[in-house]
Formats: structure tokens, C-alpha cells, sequence
């Protein structure tokens, strides 16, 4: 018996590793290989690496700041078998007597026209009093500064090649996806003409640099140097300008961030064209639709950029776009949130008549607007002043705050605006509504319930008004610290 159940054992066990095997061997060779290898990328590097260059640059400074000595493994630095090489090592670097010389800064760049137009970061050349840029063949050329732009940490520099360079072409990036292979090159740590391969992480990232943040995000190896350098997918083509990593070392971690091809087009193009940006202008202050502002505001859904403030002047005032208005399309471009207005408008024609669908009061209407320029704009002061309205002096506490109407007492204790009008905050509980929405004292209540307010005794006119109208919140225009140019929409929830 125990002969017999021991073969019978050795026959199921025979039966169950058949079994596990059966799948893998019912898989074609060929599947399998698909299945384990990894793309090669050897020969796209072979035809990318002689595009890719190294920026060599030197500023003014001194070598003063001494490099961190590296941490060895082991404990205190000062027993290191190492340490009299990098206190020479250090020396060196620093001059004997700390005398003043150049600083000198390494990043990458790729070559756009064969006549010597090369992309790379803003921060790369920001300052820079040479530049040199070494190509793949050992070839080194003085390169000048052609323009930059700072909001996109983007620049175009030019050399003078005795022969026509290699060249890459830009790709679609909006066409990436999620879990894309891309490649990466450039000169990490002054390694010049490394490749890394990963894939991208996520796409639309605001990493809050700038105002037209849309950063891919890849895990491809970036790291110091590689700057500038050119995020490239599997077929060639340039969809990113790595800028920036995410890091608590300094080193890569595996989170790089590259501006996205199509974002640096057209700033390339007008670089190229006329040494500095022209973009759209539309003379607005925004700011988020959250829930409880679109709720406030009956607007159904969070959408769009709700107008904070509009700028005197400008073409948003001209074309009749007040503040309270909710922008949902500009040019026939939905506008599904208020990192996408900025975006869109930059790239419209400066001069062009364009259609905006907006809703007010919860009402959909249209207007039209003639885009202006934006480095015009900035030039243009942020208000006007105006004069102030006198209302009866009032005081009441209501959702976790006492709001007092405005007097010259308050307008100097609070070093408000002097074109400010409203009620003023002066004391926020910290268990109320108010705290929850970080309202301080000092802040300026403009409006309520998308009215003006005068004084304190609107603001209980306008609460009692949402309450009887069954809403659970009431929109509030703020100007934060009683500043002008700090305005902004909040959204208070009401006692039930």
C-alpha cells in the first residue's frame, strides 16, 4: 500500500509540473522573446549622439563656495584614506588664496538647423559671459547668446560651423502617452554624450516654475548637466527639453521633468526670429473653479478660469470681461481649467480678434477681444486709482470673523490699497468658516455674492440673500492683506 500511494504521489507531482510547464511551452519562441527583451536603442543613439551637444559656460564670480567633500561609507570624513587627495583636490579648485576667477558651469543642447541654431535651458546660459559648446567629434565652437525666455527656461544660441552640423527635428508631443519609451542625452556631471532610457511617468505636470507649466514627467535617468539636453521618443524626434529633477539628493531618483516639444515650438520659432517672445495678452488676473466656488456660483461642474480682476485698459476690459466671469473657450479652445487659459492665449496671434465663450451669473455669453501683447502688458500698471465710497460705519461677526466697514483708522493699521474698497477683516475665529479658508485679518471683503460691497452691513444683506436663495455657500472677492493686486474668489460655507 504505501509503495502504491507513493507512486501514485510521484504521478500527481509528475501531472501538476506538467501542468506549470504546459502554458510556457504552448507560448511561440518568438512571443517569449517579445515577451523578455527590451527595445535596443543602440542605433538611434549611433544616429541622435552627433546633434547632442556640451555647453560649456563662464560668469563672472569666485570660486569662494567650496564643493560639499563627498560622504564615504565608513563614518567621519576627517579618517578618510581620501581626504588629503580632495583637500588637494579642493585647492586646486579654490586657488591657494582664494583668488577671484571665472565660474564655469557645464549643460547640454541639440542642434535644430544645420547652420549652428542650438536649443537649450534659459538657466544653462542665464548670465553666461563665454559660451562653448563641444560637439560629438570632439569639435569645439564659441556660440552666442541669440535670446532666452525665462517663463519657459528655454534659449536659442548660435555658432559658426565651417560645415553644416548635424541635425534633430521636433515631434508631436501631445501625441505622447503614458508608459512611452523616450530617451534621454546629454552631459550629466559633465559626462558628455550619455544616453538614458526610460519611459513617461505622467504628462501635464505643474511643478509651479512658471506660468505655462506642462511638463512631462519621465523616469529617464536626468541629472546635473543634462540640462537642455533633448528628451527624444523611439523615432527620433525631440518631444522634450529636459529642465528640471526632483531630488533630496541632487542626483536622479528617477522623476525628470522636460518641457513639452510643442510649448517650446514656438517660443524656439520666435527666439530664432526676433531675439525675444511675443506672446498674447489678454490682461487678466485668474484664478482655480473649485467646487464650492462653482457651487456658489451655479455653475454645475468645476470648470474654466474664473476672472479675479481685469486689468485696466487691457483687452479684456475693452472687449467687456468683468471680474466674476467665468472664461470656458478662448479662440475655440475649451478652457477646462486655469493653468489651460495662459497656455492658450500666449499662443494666439498678438492683434487677432478672437471669439470668448464666458458665463456670467451663470449665464453663457460671448464676447470678443482683440489679444494684445503681453510684453506690452506687463508694462501697464495693475490698477487705477479710483475714489472712495463712504457707507455708514458698521461691525458685525458672521462665519467665524468680525468685519468692520472700511475707515482711515483701518486703511493705515492694515496698510491697505488706497483704490480698496469694502469691508475690512479684524479678527478671524480659529474654528470658523473663515479660518478654514485661511481669511486673515486685514483682508478686504470687495464683494459678496458677485455684489459690491460698501460696507459691513451688505455682507449680512448678501448671506441672508444666499440663505434664502438655498444656497450652502457664498462667494466672497478678497483682496488678500487689502492689496490690489492680490485678488481672489473664496468660497465660504454658510450655517445651516
Amino acid at each position: 500500500m504505501n509503495g502504491r500511494t507513493g507512486m501514485m504521489r510521484m504521478a500527481a507531482a509528475s501531472v501538476v509540473a506538467l501542468g506549470l510547464a504546459m502554458p510556457m511551452a504552448a507560448v511561440p519562441a518568438r512571443a517569449q522573446a517579445q515577451l523578455t527583451e527590451l527595445p535596443s536603442v543602440a542605433d538611434l543613439a549611433d544616429k541622435l549622439l552627433p546633434a547632442v551637444v556640451e555647453i560649456t559656460i563662464e560668469s563672472k564670480g569666485t570660486a569662494s563656495a567650496a564643493p560639499q567633500l563627498p560622504k564615504l561609507p565608513g563614518g567621519d570624513d576627517d579618517n578618510s584614506p581620501f581626504k588629503d587627495f580632495f583637500d588637494e583636490f579642493l585647492k586646486r579648485q579654490q586657488g591657494e588664496n582664494n583668488d577671484p576667477r571665472p565660474m564655469v558651469s557645464m549643460g547640454s543642447g541639440f542642434v535644430i538647423d544645420s547652420s549652428g541654431i542650438i536649443v537649450t535651458n534659459n538657466h544653462v546660459v542665464e548670465g553666461a559671459d563665454t559660451i562653448e559648446i563641444h560637439m560629438q567629434d570632439d569639435t569645439i565652437l564659441k556660440a552666442e547668446l541669440v535670446g532666452r525666455d525665462p517663463k519657459t527656461d528655454l534659449a536659442v544660441i548660435r555658432v559658426k560651423p565651417e560645415k553644416p552640423l548635424p541635425t534633430v527635428a521636433f515631434g508631436d508631443s501631445d501625441h505622447l502617452r503614458i508608459g512611452e519609451w523616450v530617451m534621454a542625452i546629454g552631459n550629466p556631471f559633465g559626462l558628455g554624450g550619455s544616453v538614458s532610457l526610460g519611459i513617461v511617468s505622467a504628462r501635464n505636470r505643474n511643478i509651479n516654475a512658471g506660468p505655462y507649466d506642462d511638463y512631462i514627467q519621465t523616469d529617464a535617468a536626468i541629472n546635473k548637466g543634462n540640462s537642455g539636453g533633448p528628451l527624444f521618443n523611439l523615432k527620433g524626434e525631440v518631444v522634450g527639453i529636459n529642465t528640471a529633477i526632483f531630488s533630496p539628493t541632487g542626483g536622479s531618483v528617477g522623476i525628470g521633468f522636460s518641457v513639452p516639444a510643442n510649448t517650446a515650438k514656438n517660443v524656439v520659432d520666435q527666439l530664432v526670429k526676433y531675439g525675444e517672445t511675443r506672446r498674447g495678452w489678454l490682461g487678466v488676473k485668474i484664478q482655480a473653479v473649485t467646487d464650492d466656488i462653482a457651487e456658489s456660483m451655479s455653475l454645475g461642474k468645476a470648470r474654466g478660469a474664473l476672472v479675479a480682476d481685469v486689468t485696466p485698459t487691457g483687452p479684456a476690459e475693452k472687449a467687456g470681461i468683468q471680474s466674476g466671469d467665468v472664461i470656458i473657450e478662448f479662440n475655440g479652445r475649451a478652457v477646462n481649467s486655469m493653468n489651460d487659459l495662459p497656455k492658450i492665449v500666449a499662443e494666439t496671434e498678438i492683434g487677432k480678434q478672437v471669439p470668448v465663450k464666458l458665463l456670467r451669473k451663470g449665464a453663457e455669453m460671448s464676447v470678443t477681444a482683440e489679444v494684445g501683447r503681453l510684453e506690452d502688458g506687463e508694462k501697464i500698471a495693475a490698477a487705477t486709482p479710483g475714489q472712495d465710497k463712504q457707507s455708514a460705519p458698521a461691525v458685525i461677526t458672521t462665519l467665524g470673523m468680525t468685519v468692520s466697514s472700511m475707515t482711515d483708522e483701518l486703511r493705515t493699521k492694515y496698510a491697505i490699497d488706497a483704490d480698496i474698497k469694502g469691508a475690512v477683516i479684524t479678527e478671524v475665529a480659529s474654528d470658523g468658516a473663515a479660518a478654514e479658508k485661511r481669511l486673515e485679518p486685514g483682508d478686504v471683503i470687495t464683494e459678496a455674492g458677485e455684489k459690491e460691497v460698501l460696507g459691513a452691513a451688505d455682507i449680512s444683506a448678501r448671506i441672508e440673500e444666499a440663505q434664502k436663495s438655498n444656497k450652502s455657500s457664498i462667494l466672497l472677492l478678497v483682496a488678500k492683506g487689502g492689496k490690489a493686486g492680490d485678488m481672489r474668489f473664496i468660497a465660504l460655507k454658510l450655517k445651516k
